[in-house]
């Protein structure tokens, strides 16, 4: 297969090569390498390659039983462990480190067929909305090599928008998946938290807020994935009720007349720029070209932003202290400037000082979003809110006097420019990022957020099919894509 030919398939469409005998497993391996050797050295997505498991003998056996077999497959450096393979969590306290096992995540994929193959860059222990990590250097924007291409997901959904691969491992504890979708011109869809287990050595992280999932070019990639990597494990925290049909039938379905209410101003005390706007007023009309009711609403997190913002900051540093605490001791490193970057390390020493009662406050906080926003999802079916409220940051901006802030300091920064996610994680309720948009000037991708209620993504995938197929994207692609070499 030519790298033409393999550029112009989603994963859905691979796999169905794969099934008719059109192409191996093998082939298409040897494609996605040709892939990386043309685009990855602009862009610096992919840390490590190694053989996917299988080979040509797996291609047959593989195809029947395995819906998305010999798809070629990225994991996020974070999130998830395949026995054998580096997890090093973008950090020099973490370089080395082998993971012993499978988890939970790493079998579904295996049984999906999903041929995995290496491994993305992301921003320290996922620490970060750009992808600027020391240990790997900074992961390039393909619309715009001199911009991040957001985080922290963002060596994943750089990859994919470049072409490497169709679909890739993403994590999200506010904002994680959404950010760098809009941010590369991708579809990322937050699930609900306990859609997918995080077992089996850890029960939830962040308290709940993260999630894993996916970025695609295509909707129904993203369905697929999660399909096949939904469901609870034995001894997981947190249950979603499993959906009535597969998310691949839910994007062929229609969505009915939703009730949709529009949010343009985050908490924080960033504005949301004009062309950001712009997007979610013509966003706002063709959804209601579409029969939809739209109409003007506020996000109401039922406490104040600073409340809100000092909540995250005590749940996401206390967690931080045993994680660096046990990579230190496994390691024999010391935790410092020579191993933890600086944002990460005063949010470590912020953490430390994080009492019992302030660790509960903050779940406190959590329950009080999460009750709001249920009220919210009471009136409409879905919220509409800019994903970001700026285009992609060129890079080194987040960094900007970084050696300033401690880490409540640095959670408020990364909140103020991304305010429209985390209240989402907070909640446990999906969410969407849909590239509908372009900046005239630019050509920069904008993505659009929708949100929803507790354990509806069916509504959710119910509207981005309908969406992909008024306002279709994937023929949209980068300077820096794999097809054009």
């Amino acid at each position: 297969m030519k790298l033409s030919e393999y550029v112009a398939y989603d994963a859905v469409g691979l796999a169905e090569l794969v099934a008719h005998g059109e192409v191996t497993s093998g082939e298409l391996e040897a494609v996605a390498l040709k892939a990386i050797s043309a685009v990855n050295p602009l862009i610096n997505a992919v840390v490590e390659t190694w053989p996917a498991e299988g080979g040509e003998g797996a291609d047959q056996t593989c195809a029947g039983a395995a819906p998305l077999a010999g798809v070629p497959f990225l994991l996020k450096d974070l999130g998830v462990s395949m026995a054998g393979k580096r997890a090093e969590l973008g950090s020099r306290l973490a370089e080395g480190s082998v993971a012993p096992a499978d988890s939970n995540l790493m079998r579904r994929f295996r049984a999906a067929g999903l041929a995995t193959f290496g491994r993305t860059t992301t921003p320290e222990f996922a620490y970060g909305i750009t992808t600027e990590a020391v240990l790997y250097g900074p992961t390039r924007n393909p619309w715009d090599l001199d911009r991040s291409a957001g985080g922290s997901s963002g060596g994943s959904a750089a990859a994919v928008a470049a072409g490497i691969v169709p679909v890739a491992h993403a994590t999200d504890a506010a904002g994680s998946i959404r950010i760098p979708a809009a941010s590369t011109g991708l579809f990322g869809m937050k699930p609900t938290r306990g859609r997918v287990s995080m077992g089996p050595d850890v029960d939830e992280i962040f308290n709940g807020l993260a999630v894993q999932g996916s970025v695609s070019r295509t909707v129904r990639d993203s369905a697929a994935v999660l399909d096949h990597i939904r469901g609870p494990e034995s001894g997981d925290p947190y249950f979603a009720a499993q959906p009535q049909r597969p998310y691949t039938e839910e994007i062929n379905r229609d969505p009915g007349r939703l009730r949709i209410g529009v949010v343009t101003q985050g908490g924080g005390r960033r504005p949301t720029e004009s062309t950001v706007l712009d997007a979610v007023s013509l966003t706002a009309e063709h959804v209601a070209s579409l029969g939809h009711h739209v109409e003007e609403a506020t996000l109401d997190l039922g406490v104040s932003w600073e409340e809100f913002v000092l909540a995250n900051a005590r749940l996401w540093t206390a967690n931080l202290v045993p994680w660096l605490d046990a990579l230190a001791a496994g390691s024999g490193r010391s935790i410092d400037r020579s191993t933890v970057q600086a944002e990460t390390l005063a949010s470590y020493a912020w953490g430390r000082e994080v009492t019992g009662p302030d660790f509960v406050s903050a779940l406190g906080v959590r329950n009080t979003v999460s009750r709001s926003l249920g009220r919210c999802f009471a009136r409409y079916d879905l919220l509409l809110t800019p994903t970001l409220p700026e285009l992609p940051p060129h890079l080194g901006v987040h960094a900007e006097g970084v050696e300033d802030l401690d880490g409540l300091g640095w959670l408020d920064r990364l909140l103020d420019r991304s305010p429209f996610t985390a209240a989402f994680n907070v909640a446990g309720t999906p969410a969407m990022s849909v590239p509908l948009a372009t900046d005239p000037t630019t050509g920069l991708p904008v993505g659009l957020q929708f949100a929803a209620g507790f354990g509806r993504e069916d509504t959710l995938f119910r509207l981005a099919g309908q969406l992909e197929q008024t306002a279709p994207w994937s023929h949209r692609t980068p300077p820096v894509w794999a097809g054009a070499h």
